[in-house]
């Protein structure tokens, strides 16, 4: 499993592991992405409504201002009430496919999730290490501007005895300038890092550990882009909604076709005594008073069959026909991209890593030249800008390194990333707490009936950051920083 080095990594100050849980539960993108996939899910429910039986009830009162002169049983007001149920048996197949579309855009949502917390978190692994690269580049920097500084205060001594001219010192003034201005910058390369940082994962950097090793690494290309057409996320929600299109065709399709329902109703009326008739007052003659309430009750099989409607079914089914076509080809293309990314991603991770190993023998022979500048400057057989140039080859090796490191790291989790093993399954987040499961919300509601069923008012679940102190550029608790010598 692709977690099990995530898993390994320290738990003192601030881990990979703790920044991608923390991003996991509180990032607002990842938490208004998992909203979106809630609402892809109520269309299931939505598209059985259809399928499902109905009721309706009306209610009207009525005051019948005119009255026709020669009408003797006009009712002056009336009460009407109807109950009626509809039960539908046949649509043409249309509620049966469009519910197969609205699951197929629900496996389509799911995959968009996923897709969604590996982008996150690639986001989040880059700004970790940005941080930590930063950290080592103003660590490196401020160290420069001691050398320099020591340098500066050593050929001025020397000029002040006429060892050295005002030249050399010159010299080694333009150098610490220059190093205090690449100070500057890095510093501000770090604010903006952290700031970043905090931004995904929503809290400050402290202390930052150096990230665990990546599993699950492939050997060779070709083993990645396999892996890759298999389990990236983007790919497979190309697919299912070529699916959800191509039900899209039957539903509209289903236009053409009868459609059958049982029905019933009730009826009640009600004229409030004011519906007139014969009336006597001959105790001997029959009642023929009017009744003022009735009563209906009906039943029956309601056919509805489509003769000729302008064209539009026909549209309808070819608009569907049309943007099936587009879906397939949307596969294609996501495959394409897919991998393109994965064989970029493996370049890239190739490369850095023999950037490091490069960059590490520049170092060790970067050392090794300025501990011999240094030391035939000392017996004058080296000039001042000699030693310059050999402190200069140094500081730019280790920054090739730390950023090689960085690249390196980055690289290959977005290779992880694109191969669709870097998600908090994968990376072993589950210790942290119940995984988000949107299959879990899904199950809830596709069968849901009741109309007044309905969830919890909104509340924000992501956090803020107003509260977090804008960042500085101290060093904390950096460790490891390739040793200068300043003597």
């Amino acid at each position: 499993m692709a977690g099990a080095g995530l898993v390994a990594a320290p738990a003192s100050a601030d881990t990979l592991r703790e920044a991608l849980a923390d991003a996991y539960r509180t990032n607002p993108a990842l938490q208004a992405a998992r909203a979106e996939q809630r609402a892809v899910d109520e269309g299931v429910p939505i598209e059985k409504s259809a399928g499902r039986p109905s009721i309706d009830a009306t209610g009207r009162y009525a005051e019948f201002l005119n009255k026709s002169s020669t009408s003797f049983t006009a009712p002056e007001r009336a009460i009407t009430a109807n109950v009626d149920l509809g039960v539908p048996i046949y649509s043409g197949g249309a509620v049966r496919n469009a519910v197969r579309a609205a699951e197929e855009r629900v496996q389509a949502g799911q995959a968009d999730l996923r897709a969604t917390e590996s982008a996150i978190f690639s986001q989040v692994v880059a700004a970790y290490m940005d941080v930590i690269r930063n950290e080592a580049i103003v660590g490196l920097a401020a160290n420069q501007v001691d050398v320099l500084s020591t340098n500066l205060q050593a050929t001025s001594d020397r000029f002040e005895i006429g060892d050295l001219t005002r030249t050399d010192v010159a010299q080694s003034q333009a150098r610490l300038a220059a190093a205090q201005s690449d100070l500057r910058s890095a510093q501000a390369n770090l604010i903006a890092a952290r700031e970043d940082y905090i931004a995904l994962v929503g809290d400050a950097p402290v202390a930052l550990q150096p990230p665990p090793p990546l599993p699950g690494l492939p050997g060779s290309p070709e083993e990645a882009v396999a892996a890759a057409l298999e389990n990236n996320p983007d790919l497979i929600a190309a697919r299912e909604r070529a699916e959800a299109a191509g039900y899209d065709i039957d539903v509209a399709g289903a236009g053409r076709l009868p459609r059958v329902s049982l029905f019933t109703g009730y009826g009640y009326e009600n004229f409030l005594g004011t519906l007139g008739g014969a009336v006597t007052d001959d105790p001997t003659l029959p009642d023929t008073s009017v009744p003022q309430t009735s009563a209906s009750v009906s039943a029956g099989v309601a056919i509805s069959i489509p003769i000729f409607q302008g064209g539009r079914p026909a549209a309808l089914q070819r608009q569907a026909q049309a943007r099936a076509s587009a879906a397939l080809e949307a596969i294609i293309a996501t495959e394409r991209d897919v991998i393109a990314q994965v064989r970029a991603a493996y370049s890239s991770w190739q490369a850095a890593l023999a950037i490091i190993e490069s960059s590490q023998t520049a170092v060790a022979a970067a050392e090794l030249s300025l501990e011999g500048v240094r030391a035939e400057n000392s017996i004058g057989n080296r000039t001042i800008l000699d030693v310059l140039n050999a402190e200069q080859e140094l500081l730019n090796a280790q920054v090739e390194l730390v950023t090689a490191r960085r690249n390196a790291y980055v690289a290959g989790f977005s290779l992880l990333a694109a191969m669709g093993r870097a998600e908090a399954r994968d990376l072993g987040l589950d210790g942290d707490g119940l995984l988000y499961d949107p299959q879990l919300n899904f199950e809830r509601v596709e069968g849901k009936w009741f109309d007044w069923d309905r969830d919890p008012d909104p509340s924000v679940q992501s956090t803020s950051t107003v509260d977090i102190p804008a960042q500085d550029a101290d060093i904390r608790g950096q460790a490891n920083l390739p040793a200068r010598n300043t003597d």
